[in-house]
């Protein structure tokens, strides 16, 4: 395998205006014009480097971030070298999920737009069947799908990959994080030995490398280095708010602030519709996205969100991925991100296209760790916001009732109005001014136009028991490996239908729940995977909504069914020590819980 390493600033619309052209790179008139027309000027890093080993027929490991151009980067070349006589798909690429699969698929469309006959289709979960299947029987040169859905049209025998010449994994790690990996592998093998293979992914886990050795020949391994991991287009700043006050903040900065239209990041699907509909209870344009949300209703809401209908949007991180609306000024994330790579992808949305963009971070007292690592991971300091205070918003609503007046004052429909004003005045000798408050009146709440200051929650009383001290602990089963748990949260524990007979590792099982569930790392205790199924130890107070979430998870394709053990007390589930460790009973005598 030959190695190659290119430095490269993410973003999708960095491009290295000292290096080659597109046309240095030998691609033909076709795609060159549908390039120009996209607005590319010349390759990003990645696609310098990646796109002349494709055009020469070589297998490319590619390690670069999302945002660093790699689609561009194996689409142009699968563009230039697909044969599009018959029906049959000629290239399929693999994405961990449909808002990428969309994205990806909406990429090609864009750079095969002078290629007549070219057929691009998107398949993948919560779209129906009958408009897939109608897209295979026209007949689909290019296929673009997550794993799930390529596996059951396999199984139905309704798409035939007997003829493929390319086939691209992009996002590989993340789709092992997400259980697919004997999903990517079994499709792996059903294709012909003679295609061409490109592997994305941001970083090279076993097994990845286990996938690369396995099924791609004599890859070239082309490694983008990332110089920093924010766009310098974007301001970022961070206000320390607690959990209570997150939702009177967010007013305050909605009233005081400027922008064009928002995202603003939760970390559950069921938080985004609560806030959503808080924020429409206090008169904002606001809509929620998850991945709950049908696909028709997404791209309206999309929609709306790009003509101007909508003004916010809240989201999770996984229905936010692949959007991309020039209008986006501001990104907030409600709830921090755990990790540093979710938090540049979420403020990526905006800054596009050299725009410059706002980013607002929420950090309760206790999130101040996760606050410094994204400071260190992106090597750009966060500017600290105070946060407008109640005069300032009443200042702010003052104003807009001024410019509103101001505004109207320009109606063509003032003159009928102001006539029968003066008829009123004449008929109930009622000064002006008075009139014009009545007005008001209607169309604005009095007893809420000024801003009152929150009052301070209620101390929640003391337990007079001294609370349960238990230290962080890990596992260590057969399979190898350990995890450690930091969260002094209670906790239960709960079991999955997944174990040993189906390959799974605690790492598949953690970003499985982690990812679906909202759930943070810290959130997992111990883990101990038994041969048909493993035990789990998770927050006690899960939300109804999590829990059904956690029971549709599929980890290595199969359902995990999540439910509370009922093998064990919960506080012997994992024990290992000897009974008298645990105190004596009398024979026959339940034993009350540990407190």
């Amino acid at each position: 395998m030959s190695t190659n390493e290119v430095d490269s600033v993410p973003g999708d619309n960095d491009r290295d205006t000292d290096g080659p052209t597109f046309a240095d790179l030998g691609i033909d008139d076709r795609v060159l014009a549908a390039i120009a027309d996209v607005g590319y000027e010349s390759p990003s890093p990645i696609q310098a480097a990646t796109i002349p080993p494709l055009l020469a027929g070589a297998d490319v490991v590619g390690l670069a971030q999302t945002g660093t151009g790699k689609t561009a980067a194996f689409a142009i070349p699968i563009l230039m070298g697909l044969d599009v006589s018959g029906k049959a798909p000629r290239a399929l690429v693999l994405a961990p999920t449909r808002e990428l699969a969309i994205q990806v698929a909406e990429a090609f469309g864009r750079y095969a737009a002078h290629i007549p006959g070219l057929h691009v289709l998107p398949i993948y979960g919560g779209q129906s069947y009958g408009v897939q299947l109608s897209g295979l029987r026209r007949g689909a040169h290019v296929v673009v799908g997550t794993p799930g859905r390529v596996i059951d049209h396999l199984e139905k025998g309704t798409l035939d990959l007997s003829q493929l010449q390319y086939l691209v994994l992009d996002e590989a790690d993340e789709m092992l994080k997400m259980g697919f990996q004997e999903d990517v592998e079994r499709i792996l093998a059903d294709t012909p030995q003679d295609k061409q293979v490109a592997l994305f992914s941001a970083t090279m886990p076993p097994a990845i490398r286990k996938i690369s050795k396995q099924y791609l020949h004599d890859p070239v391994e082309i490694t983008v280095k990332t110089k920093t991991t924010t766009n310098i287009n974007i301001n970022q700043r961070w206000v320390q708010v607690s959990h209570q006050r997150k939702l009177d903040a967010l007013t305050r900065i909605l009233e005081v602030e400027s922008f064009e239209a928002m995202i603003i990041f939760v970390r559950t699907k069921q938080g985004t519709e609560e806030l959503a509909e808080k924020l429409r209870a206090r008169g904002f344009s606001a809509a929620a996205i998850n991945g709950d949300i049908a696909q028709n209703q997404r791209e309206r809401t999309i929609g709306q969100l790009k003509s101007g209908a909508l003004d916010i949007l809240v989201a999770t991180d996984v229905a936010a991925r692949g959007l991309d609306v020039d209008r986006i000024s501001h990104v907030v994330n409600y709830d921090i991100p755990h990790d540093t790579e979710s938090y540049v992808h979420r403020i990526g949305r905006t800054g596009r296209a050299g725009r410059s963009g706002e980013a607002l971070l929420f950090v309760a007292p206790r999130e101040r760790h996760l606050l410094k690592a994204i400071e260190r991971a992106t090597r750009h300091p966060l500017t600290e916001m105070q946060l407008p205070s109640v005069e300032d918003v009443n200042a702010q609503r003052v104003t807009k009732f001024g410019d509103t007046i101001t505004e109207n004052l320009a109606n063509p429909n003032l003159a009928l109005f102001r006539k029968l004003i003066e008829d009123y005045e004449r008929e109930h000798n009622i000064p002006l001014v008075d009139i014009a408050a009545a007005l008001a009146v209607g169309s604005y709440d009095g007893d809420n136009f000024f801003m009152e200051p929150e009052p301070e929650p209620a101390e929640r009383p003391q337990r007079e028991r001294a609370p349960r001290e238990r230290p962080a602990r890990g596992f260590d089963d057969e399979r190898g490996g350990s995890f450690t748990r930091t969260s002094g949260v209670e906790l239960a524990t709960y079991r999955i239908s997944v174990g040993k007979r189906h390959r799974v590792v605690p790492g598949a099982i953690v970003g499985a729940i982690a990812n679906e569930g909202g759930l943070r790392r810290s959130d997992f205790g111990h883990i101990s995977i038994r041969p048909d199924h493993s035990l789990v130890e998770l927050p006690a107070d899960l939300s109804d909504e999590t829990l059904e979430a956690l029971r549709r998870t599929r980890i290595s394709g199969v359902l995990i069914q999540l439910q509370l053990d009922q093998g064990a007390p919960q506080h012997r589930a994992f024990s290992r020590g000897p009974r008298t460790d645990r105190g004596a009973a009398k024979r026959g005598e339940r034993r009350k819980p540990r407190s």
